[in-house]
């Protein structure tokens, strides 16, 4: 287990002290207008006092209309400056590296919370519209905008959200991206946005401001081979510190009949990567599975739903090695004793065979 508790330096920012990043995940906690609340502040902040190296808060919306679920962390306004800095100064606190993840949802916000929900063309299946020229060039500074305002807070760096099918991810995929100007039609096009968007972060953000992002190769009309020559590209600029992979299961062989008979995950660790950091998430609920990740070929582990089990993973897995996550489904009650609130608790309702049903065995 050195490997995965050695510290992790990146070119920009502070080390993480070990390989070991909290996973970005949706709580619904916040406030109905984007300011942080005391429950979504105390998950990350009992997150980062638990050991992970690395703590990063659900999606933040960069725009109003980019919502992707309600109670979401804010990042479009100064009036989500004052709960920001509080959130980073908590996680700092308690010895992690803070980032915030930046995020629109395209056309997988809600009608209920966005009444006209946008994509980089007109989407029939959901009916949201197509960006103008105009409005994409304000996405992007609106992404660039929301970096400065994290960095303003005290975060120590920003991840863009290009994964999950939100709107970046929808401007990757030849599927869901019919524009024919520049922001569409070649893979090159398509990507445009993502790396104007690093760009404009490093050229307006402090020079030691860590910038990472995550993609995920499958679903959400991705296509592998384009995923895996955008990463490629972003770590060869060397712009970014780190590449977030989402993958659903670190093991897994890719979806794609043509890529097949190796692990999806391979496509990425045998990249150049100079000094750009990997990690990956998926499916990792135990110190040999986080220990795996490294051992694959990556430089840290993201945890996400093991994280949610056992506040402290990281440090019982610093403790035991051989530490696994409790079965599932677990109650009500262990998940409030782990710092969920029960807004929380409603979320997670919606995942099969997380939690307990009242009054069965858990």
């Amino acid at each position: 287990m050195t490997d995965l508790f050695s510290p992790l330096t990146f070119t920009r920012g502070p080390a993480m002290k070990n390989r070991l990043m909290l996973a970005p995940m949706t709580n619904q906690q916040s406030h109905a207008d984007g300011r942080l609340s005391d429950g979504e502040y105390h998950w990350l902040t009992k997150r980062a006092a638990g050991g992970f190296g690395l703590v990063m808060t659900a999606a933040a919306h960069v725009q109003a209309n980019g919502q992707g679920f309600p109670g979401q962390l804010g990042i479009f306004g100064d009036e989500h400056l004052e709960g920001l800095t509080r959130l980073a100064a908590g996680i700092k606190a308690e010895g992690a590296i803070s980032s915030v993840q930046l995020h629109h949802a395209g056309y997988r916000a809600p009608r209920d919370l966005v009444s006209a929900p946008v994509c980089p063309s007109d989407h029939a299946e959901t009916g949201a519209r197509g960006l103008t020229l105009d409005e994409v060039e304000k996405l992007r500074d609106d992404f660039i905008a929301a970096a400065r305002r994290a960095e303003k807070a005290g975060f120590d760096g920003i991840e863009v959200h290009a994964a999950h099918g939100y709107i970046i991810g929808e401007f990757l995929s030849p599927e869901v991206n019919l524009r024919e100007d520049r922001y569409g039609g070649n893979p090159e096009n398509r990507a445009r946005l993502l790396f104007e968007i690093v760009d404009g972060i490093r050229a307006q953000c402090r020079s030691g401001f860590q910038v990472g992002v995550r993609l995920s190769p499958e679903r959400y009309a991705q296509k592998l081979d384009e995923i895996v020559a955008v990463a490629g590209e972003l770590m060869r600029q060397d712009k970014i510190d780190y590449l977030d992979l989402s993958l659903w299961d670190v093991t897994k062989e890719p979806e794609d009949e043509r890529f097949k008979g190796r692990t999806l995950l391979s496509y990425f660790t045998e990249l150049p990567r100079g000094n750009v950091r990997l990690g990956a998430a998926g499916k990792i609920m135990s110190g040999k599975a986080a220990a795996g990740v490294v051992e694959a070929g990556c430089d840290f582990a993201v945890i996400g739903r093991a994280a949610i089990l056992r506040h402290d993973f990281a440090e019982r897995v610093r403790r035991d090695p051989d530490y696994t996550s409790p079965p599932l489904p677990v109650t009500a009650e262990h998940l409030l004793e782990e710092g969920l609130t029960e807004t929380f608790l409603t979320y997670l309702k919606t995942w099969p065979g997380f939690i307990a049903e009242e009054g069965a065995n858990a």
